[in-house]
């Protein structure tokens, strides 16, 4: 069988035998039941409001309950160990029950919600809810419902943490469905805190360091911390005249002092000096260009004049009609 299948089968087994405790054991208060399968056979654990009703007189009803395990569920030796339930009023399963009996017997559906979860609240629990669904005053079916302090809807604590309990109240005018989620005042909630009063302050801050902010961002080691540098080791040794002759081109190249200001003022001096130069050199060919263009002006002005004068001379008209 495949782990899929033996997982639905183990849980319609485990259902199954969950009803059957609920029929058998309702007058001793039933609270539910853990089943584990181990190597000698299957170990389950009844929680009872009454384990002296769930054992009978001289175990006679809890050896019935084993015979009917092994015959019709095939459970290969169970088990059955009974523990009682400390407070009942913090059992989901046996409040649903309570207040369904409540109701078969004629409670007024709001007496009965609000004083159950009433005492729920005042057994401890952090929070409660009661849902009623059916025909709970007339023909029509509708919702009631009952909240008192905190409850988990969904996600993991809602399965984990949530106690669910579900009964059913049979009616003249039909079923009445039951829904009780409690949780328990040991219940460790995700969103939980606390606050302390009278507290100092300096008890729960740790110790800072004497470091600035730039200090610890940049992440420089202490003078403590750092590793000493090692100078490298030479095998060979340096001649001092070579050493000598070094540090001199050194100080050669390099001016100081009134030396290099004497350098930058020089250097400053000769850039004066060729920038006036281009400006004088711009300036003459400006210059230069602006008499050809003027000289070519005039040419062309003296050129265009003679051809006029030659078309309109008088004498020449003049000696034309004399030869006539």
């Amino acid at each position: 069988m495949a782990d899929e299948q033996q997982f639905i089968e183990d849980g319609l087994q485990r259902t199954q035998i969950d009803e059957f405790f609920g029929d058998e054991l309702g007058r001793a208060g039933y609270g539910g039941m853990e089943v584990a399968k181990t190597p000698m056979g299957t170990q389950i654990v009844l929680k009872a409001e009454k384990p002296g009703m769930v054992i009978g007189k001289g175990g006679k009803n809890i050896r019935k309950i084993t015979t009917e395990l092994e015959e019709r569920f095939d459970l290969e030796d169970p088990q059955v160990d009974v523990q009682e339930v400390d407070e009942p009023d913090l059992n989901a399963r046996i409040v649903a029950d309570r207040l369904a009996n409540a109701l078969e017997r004629g409670w007024y559906f709001r007496k009965a919600g609000h004083t159950t979860i009433d005492r729920i609240m005042e057994a401890g629990a952090k929070g409660a809810e009661i849902v009623l669904s059916g025909k709970v005053t007339g023909a029509r079916s509708r919702v009631e419902k009952f909240n008192r302090g905190y409850i988990k809807h969904n996600g993991e604590p809602a399965e984990d943490i949530v106690d669910h309990g579900i009964g059913t109240a049979v009616m003249k005018l039909g079923t009445i469905g039951v829904q009780v989620k409690i949780i328990p005042p040991d219940a460790e909630l995700p969103d939980d805190f606390e606050v302390y009063e009278d507290m100092e302050v300096e008890d729960y801050v740790a110790d800072v360091s004497d470091e600035s902010v730039e200090e610890l961002l940049e992440g420089e080691p202490d003078e403590a911390e750092a590793e000493p540098v090692t100078e490298p080791d030479v095998d060979d040794e340096v001649d001092e005249e070579v050493v000598e002759a070094v540090d001199e081109a050194h100080e050669e190249v390099e001016p100081s002092g009134d030396d290099a200001q004497m350098v930058e003022e020089d250097v400053e001096e000769e850039l004066d000096d060729l920038e006036e130069a281009v400006d004088e050199e711009l300036d003459e060919d400006t210059e230069a260009e602006a008499e050809e263009l003027m000289d070519e002006m005039e040419d062309a002005d003296e050129e265009r004049d003679e051809p006029s004068a030659e078309a309109h001379d008088p004498d020449a008209d003049t000696e034309e009609g004399d030869d006539e």
